[in-house]
């Protein structure tokens, strides 16, 4: 599935809308295929779908990967999350200096689709810090100075009972107004 980027709000300021409204992402389910031998002798290929998501985010202009990640969607009160992890990315393999200060870390998202939207609402690390910071939140992170961001180490457990709790209150998480929002559009 190939998507276009829609974007509502005009802020220059938005890394992700520059790169993402010029890039197009495609989306494909991870299927593998093994070769086996029935038991009458004869080759037979197997297809298993995986339970992740490979997101390839091209360049238009070239047609070349910009970035790469696996998806992991799950479900949590009756609402659709995903989790991203970066793969790989064409820029910071070519710099050392950049890679050795990035950090591949998973990031949470809100997905809402419907038929022909794709809507993806990213985790502000400003929720997660103002909700520690008020101890509404018992999970375990650590603060990175050099980067000067928050890296949340907690388990699965604890990040889904935050979700469970706090996921559906907008006075913890407003997901309408995260800073890094998309909505694709399907185009095939």
């Amino acid at each position: 599935m190939k998507m276009r980027v829609v974007t509502d709000k005009d802020d220059s300021a938005d890394v992700w809308k520059q790169m993402d409204t010029t890039s197009v992402w495609k989306i494909e389910r991870v299927i593998s295929k093994d070769e086996i031998k029935t038991k009458q002798g004869k080759d037979s290929v197997v297809y298993n779908p995986q339970n992740h998501y490979r997101i390839k985010l091209l360049s238009k202009q070239v047609d070349s990967v910009i970035y790469k990640f696996n998806m992991v969607l799950f479900e949590v009160n009756n609402r659709l999350y995903a989790d991203f992890m970066p793969v790989e990315s064409a820029g910071l393999e070519k710099s050392m200096f950049a890679s050795e200060s990035y950090f591949k870390i998973h990031t949470l998202a809100r997905i809402n689709l419907t038929d022909t939207q794709f809507r993806i609402s990213w985790l502000e690390e400003d929720n997660m810090k103002e909700m520690i910071e008020n101890k509404r939140v018992r999970v375990n992170y650590r603060w990175v100075d050099g980067a000067k961001r928050l890296l949340l180490t907690g388990s699965s457990e604890q990040l889904t009972g935050m979700i469970e709790r706090y996921a559906d209150e907008t006075r913890f998480i407003d997901w309408e107004n995260q800073r890094a929002m998309l909505k694709l559009n399907r185009i095939n």
